[in-house]
């Protein structure tokens, strides 16, 4: 009998997420009057950057949210876009703000998420946000990192005192992981493009997190029997790119669509080893909008005094 190990489902458990935060909302309204609002700002016209504020857009509908989604030129200068943050960091029926990212060239990113108060910076990449982090201090917290520890713990998959390795050390995934495995007292090794023998740090995962952007990267001989395998990657792949397996595999999304979504993992190799994995589409990318809801949520509750 062939093992096969159990998916786990991101959207069933942002859909739980959302239903909690809505349930929440209800109350504020009711009690303080006050709807959580989140504000995100666009710059330019990059199609999947569209496609992610569309999708928070619709998060907040769901909840029970304001959203206002503010569109800037491609061309627009750092400081005009760090007035339009100061302006929303004193609007009080503004209670997140979100920049997405990537910004263009001329617009120095440092500074523009560094201006978002940190009470409202529901992506959690302000250095304050970073440093209560490290400290062990309540804080909003980056979405995709504290998505994945929801999933674990939502799954009954013990951290403490696992094995726990990353790879990728990006501000977005890999460092805020570390450090919420490291709260969790988990053991961390953090894997990237400089480590020499991946293989040989992979193999000893307890639990393995892969947020390279790089297709296929881990192998089933990269990892052990048993292992947790949370697969970040989202990978475009064209019908001219595709082995034969994923051609086989994904041969409707090829057939309808000429490409398909696939992860960091290889995930024909590894699912037949892995206790449990991720898929890709349908894994971690919905828990990044309902943490990010759930974020803004907290940075509700904390600008209202209520306790969180």
């Amino acid at each position: 009998m062939i093992k096969i190990a159990e998916l786990i489902s991101g959207p069933e458990i942002a859909k739980d997420i959302k239903a909690e935060v809505a349930e929440e909302v209800s109350e504020i309204v009711r009690l303080k009057g006050v709807r959580p609002g989140l504000t995100v700002i666009l710059v330019g016209d990059d199609p999947a950057s569209k496609v992610y504020v569309r999708n928070k857009q619709l998060g907040c509908e769901q909840v029970g949210f304001k959203s206002e989604a503010i569109r800037m030129d491609e061309n627009v200068s750092t400081e005009d876009l760090l007035k339009k943050i100061d302006h929303l960091n004193y609007d009080i029926n503004v209670h997140g703000i979100l920049v997405q990212l990537p910004l263009p060239p001329q617009v120095d990113k440092n500074r523009v998420l560094e201006s978002i108060f940190p009470e409202k910076d529901v992506d959690g990449f302000h250095p304050m946000s970073m440093g209560k982090l490290v400290a062990q201090q309540d804080c909003l917290v980056p979405a995709t990192p504290s998505g994945i520890i929801e999933m674990l713990k939502r799954k009954d998959i013990k951290i403490q005192g696992k094995e726990a390795v990353i790879v990728g050390r990006s501000v977005i995934v890999g460092r805020p992981m570390a450090l919420l495995l490291i709260n969790e007292s988990a053991t961390v090794t953090v894997c990237h493009t400089k480590t020499r023998d991946m293989g040989a740090h992979t193999r000893n995962a307890e639990i393995l997190i892969v947020s390279a952007g790089r297709p296929n990267l881990i192998g089933g001989d990269m990892v052990s029997e048993g292992t947790v395998v949370i697969d970040v990657g989202i990978n475009r792949i064209s019908k001219d790119q595709a082995d034969p397996e994923i051609l086989k595999w994904r041969k409707d999304d090829f057939e309808t669509k000429g490409a398909t979504l696939i992860g960091d993992v290889n995930f024909l190799e590894v699912e037949p080893k892995a206790s449990y994995i991720t898929p890709v589409p349908g894994g971690v990318g919905p828990m990044t909008i309902a943490m990010l809801l759930k974020n803004t949520l907290k940075a509700t509750k904390m600008q209202l005094g209520l306790k969180l």
